[in-house]
Formats: structure tokens, sequence, C-alpha cells
């Protein structure tokens, strides 16, 4: 069995050597213009489908963040759900209950609702 398997693997050599004398003529490989072309509509759809929409979203949290002001109820990235009593440079003063008062960073904010915005149904 071994002596077998010995004689196939050198009979498969002995038919692949000649093949490989006769490769193609020697190239320094593909041009930088072709793999250029090659690699720019990935390059393209990465950034359209991926880096664009996240710049377009911080853009408008950056702006949401910005335009708080006093009275606005917002949710924090912690699920507490509070009005705003004081709005600073970069931290806020939200009122969760009756006489319960935190201290938060602006960028913990993730959604601003109206004064009289409804609050939805957790269904």
């Amino acid at each position: 069995m071994l002596n077998r398997l010995a004689a196939l693997t050198i009979g498969a050599t002995a038919l692949g050597l000649p093949a490989l004398a006769q490769a193609a003529p020697s190239q320094s490989g593909p041009s930088i213009i072709s793999q250029i072309l090659l690699f720019l509509p990935l390059i393209l759809i990465f950034y359209f489908l991926l880096m664009r929409p996240q710049q377009q979203r911080a853009k408008k949290h950056k702006a949401m963040v910005e335009g708080l002001k006093r009275g606005d109820t917002v949710v924090t990235s912690g699920g507490l759900v509070g009005k705003v009593t004081k709005a600073g440079d970069t931290e806020i003063t939200v009122e969760l209950g009756d006489n319960m008062r935190v201290q938060m960073i602006k960028a913990m904010v993730i959604e601003v609702r109206g004064k009289n915005d409804p609050v939805p149904a957790n269904d």
C-alpha cells in the first residue's frame, strides 16, 4: 500500500514538471493602475456604506447636544429620562424626579424630546 502511494506521488510530480517548465513569460506583476482600478470600487463602497452615514450621525448628534436648553426633556445613554434644569458648555443638570437632580456630560444625551412631546408607550 505504501509503495503504491509513493508511486502515485512520483507519477503526479512527474506529470506536473512539464507544466511548470512551460510557465508564461516572466512579468513584474500587474501594473499599479490596474491595482488601483481594482481597489477603487471597494474603497468607494466602504466609504458610502460605512463612513459617510457614521459622519452624518455624529454631526446630527453634535447639533442636537449643542441645542440643549433649559426645559428640554432628554433621554440619556443610561436610559434615564429627565428635564434639563441647567445647561452649561459641557455639562447639564437634569431633574429626574421631585428634588432629584443629577449633573451629567452633554454627550451622554441620546435623544431630546420637546416640552410637549408625548412619551411613547411600552407595549
